[in-house]
């Protein structure tokens, strides 16, 4: 999302290079393209104004120290108010209450269904809540069986009334239904509506009052730039929400309604989504986010996510096939799958501190591993577990079988091969330098 940003900022930065310290004279270039930069990504005027003045106050308030050049103390300084301007601190969703309730509002097309069904998929597997799915968008088409999909995928029930128009009614007795099954989160999906519309607005209002949700979270699609942060404060006028997710970052937008929102309404960003899988919403944590804003990467996020999908009994066992040299290509196939979960494969990569502008031209599919997935399902259960027995005519069998060319099996078994040695030169006490050098020789 923050691509372009990300690149006008490296320039503006490398204005003060090579000089010995910051001046109000040397600053005003740098801090002028700053302001830019920020402009051109949709962020608010009077916001980019403020963030540049005080950027100049804490920069020409500071010596620079041996260590570090004017450049480099200027990045620290813009990222701490990048920090600052977007919240500061991660702010947690308010699971209080026996039922837990969520109210989700939004304009229309801004993926409040599917954020719904994300927030209930994440909590659900997260904070072992027991969710409930309510559809009270009684004016689009398929939105409630929409809804319904989106429960079967994360087995998590939704409830309707087919042919009611009373979407506080709905979620009333919704709430009812909870109590009465056991339920302790109830999650609202109501209709799209838009801020210039009295009687949707006034609907939106009358159910939040009726069920006096523990939680109302604004959802914004990041794509409407400025024109989302001006309608989040019309709707926070009406509803006083407690804090706002932002969908489809993931989107080829400018990122200014992620910078502004914070600042206009007054209210934490507390999700953000991007793409369409259930698993594709994240905490919004400010930190991270300036981070990867100024190409710092996002190490952190990037463990997490990991760690997610990692079993301690099953590494164990890994562990041990390595160590006796009997890593095949079911664990490999096990591994692949692994790092699947764990999201898009170019987000991954741009999580890498330093990756972010290389990936920036590089197109990675999510079906990457398509392929060499088809390559491993075409080997029978004993090529999959004595990798040594790929001749020939097995090689040409497999390529036949996966609808791909000998040489695509020839570099995926080379591939396995690579890093078969490396798994065993870690495990081997070898450590790093060995590591290096044998990846000095692979693509």
């Amino acid at each position: 999302m923050f691509e372009n940003l990300s690149e006008r900022l490296e320039k503006s930065f490398k204005l003060l290079k090579g000089q010995g310290s910051i001046s109000e004279i040397n600053i005003a270039e740098t801090l002028k393209d700053v302001r830019r930069a920020l402009l051109d990504a949709d962020v608010n005027f009077k916001i980019a104004k403020s963030f540049t003045d005080t950027v100049k106050e804490k920069a020409l308030g500071q010596d620079v120290l041996n260590a570090l050049k004017p450049s480099q103390l200027m990045i620290k300084i813009v990222h701490d108010e990048l920090v600052e301007l977007m919240g500061g601190e991660s702010m947690d969703i308010n699971l209080k209450g026996n039922p837990t309730v969520i109210l989700i509002a939004g304009l229309q097309g801004s993926g409040k269904t599917t954020f719904a069904g994300k927030l209930a998929n994440h909590l659900k597997s997260k904070k072992q809540k027991q969710p409930l799915l309510v559809a009270c968008d009684i004016y689009r088409p398929a939105a409630i069986e929409q809804l319904k999909v989106l429960g079967e995928q994360i087995n998590v029930p939704v409830y309707s009334e087919d042919g009611s128009k009373d979407p506080v009614k709905i979620a009333k007795n919704a709430i009812k239904q909870a109590k009465k099954e056991g339920q302790n989160l109830v999650i609202v999906d109501t209709a799209g509506r838009l801020a210039i519309d009295a009687e949707m607005m006034n609907e939106i209002a009358a159910i939040n009052k009726a069920i006096e949700p523990h939680e109302t979270l604004f959802v914004v699609d990041s794509m409407t730039g400025q024109d989302a942060v001006n309608t989040a404060k019309e709707f926070n006028d009406r509803l006083d929400f407690d804090g706002v997710v932002l969908t489809k970052l993931d989107g080829d937008t400018r990122g200014g309604a992620a910078l502004s929102i914070r600042t206009v309404v007054n209210k934490p960003i507390k999700f953000i989504g991007s793409g369409e899988k259930m698993e594709a919403i994240d905490v919004f944590h400010p930190a991270r986010m300036a981070d990867r804003i100024l190409g710092m990467g996002d190490v952190v996020s990037l463990v997490e996510k990991a760690q997610e999908q990692y079993d301690q009994e099953d590494a164990r066992k890994l562990s041990k096939k390595i160590a006796k040299n009997q890593f095949d290509f079911n664990d490999f196939l096990s591994q692949i799958g692994q790092i699947k979960k764990m999201g898009n494969l170019k987000d991954l990569a741009g999580m890498i501190p330093g990756m972010g502008k290389m990936m920036k031209k590089v197109d990675i599919d999510d079906d990457a591993f398509k392929g060499i997935e088809a390559i491993i399902q075409s080997m029978t259960p004993t090529e999959r577990e004595n990798p040594k027995l790929m001749n020939g005519s097995r090689r040409k069998r497999i390529a036949t079988g996966s609808g791909n060319d000998i040489q695509e099996v020839n570099r995926l078994i080379k591939q396995f091969d690579e890093t078969k040695k490396m798994m065993k030169m870690m495990k081997d006490g070898k450590g790093m330098a060995g590591l290096m050098n044998k990846m000095g020789g692979m693509k």
